[in-house]
């Protein structure tokens, strides 16, 4: 597609492959109820599983099936907050506290291809999720009892464990990825349409797809694997309105992957080092770039 071949010659005319290259990070978001409102932080320190608390509870429908902002656009107006003792759940100008241990026992629920593991939140929360949005939902946590790993097929001999994730712990976005599609959209789009939670600036447009791993002390983290993208992008994440899907055309143009039969913007990524207090992550950090 042309977009690789400009980023191959890219590599080519200026040694990339061998370059000593820094990215800044611009913003870092987690998104603690899979599919609900981005929290932003200036500051994280990763769990094995990624953002502290990131994609942790889901919502599912009466029949147990995971909902998103696919499903649900509505979702993109429940904030949400997770620290030590409860989860914090806001729409509008009503609030509800889950105090952590709060549950109604295990079930299974199925993530895509993941047969997962969640607790059930019980019956106030799932009343009061409700009726703010408009149908029978249940809230899950996931249950850690069974470990979920990201698929070997794109990690390798990295065993990369994920909470309610679409797969991978991480998701890393390129600034200058989204500046070159908003050159080309009739209404430019904010970077949380894509719900990434490491935004980065200091690359070309999609050299993305080069990076083999963003370093910085002890921290290492692997890109592994293009996002893949659905109607989300198209979703309104102040109010939850769907909108023209003329990013998802532009996508299709610009972005198709025959590997993955759809549309890529922004790389998921895996910890290789740096969980707990000895790395984190924080706005305007530099991260040393090695590429493929």
């Amino acid at each position: 597609m042309q977009h690789r071949a400009l980023v191959r010659a890219y590599a080519q005319d200026t040694g990339m492959n061998n370059a000593h290259a820094t990215v800044s990070i611009t913003s870092l978001h987690s998104y603690p109820v899979k599919s609900a409102r981005a929290l932003d932080h200036e500051t994280a320190v990763l769990t094995e599983r990624g953002m502290p608390f990131d994609r942790e509870w889901l919502v599912v429908d009466a029949r147990g099936r995971f909902q998103t902002q696919r499903e649900l656009p509505a979702l993109a107006r429940l904030a949400a907050r997770a620290d030590a003792a409860a989860l914090h759940l806001r729409m509008g100008d009503e609030s509800f506290d889950v105090p952590h241990g709060t549950t109604g026992g295990s079930r299974e629920v199925l993530v895509w291809a993941s047969e997962c593991l969640g607790r059930d939140c019980g019956d106030e929360v799932a009343s009061w999720l409700g009726r703010h949005l408009g149908q029978a939902l249940r809230l899950l946590r996931f249950d850690p009892a069974r470990t979920r790993l990201s698929d070997r097929a794109w990690t390798g001999d990295i065993a990369a464990p994920t909470a309610f994730s679409d797969g991978y712990p991480l998701l890393v976005a390129n600034a200058a990825s989204l500046a070159a599609l908003n050159a080309r959209l009739q209404a430019p789009l904010p970077m949380d349409r894509f719900r990434p939670n490491i935004v980065v600036d200091g690359l070309d447009p999609w050299a993305e797809d080069r990076i083999h791993e963003l370093q910085a002390g002890e921290l290492r983290l692997r890109l592994v694997k293009p996002c893949s993208r659905c109607i989300i992008p198209t979703t309104d994440q102040a109010t939850g309105a769907r909108g023209s899907d003329e990013v998802i055309r532009l996508l299709r143009e610009l972005r198709f992957d025959p590997r993955l039969n759809g549309v890529t913007f922004a790389s998921n990524a895996v910890i290789v080092d740096g969980v707990g207090a000895g790395a984190g992550l924080r706005v305007g950090q530099r991260l040393g770039v090695t590429w493929k």
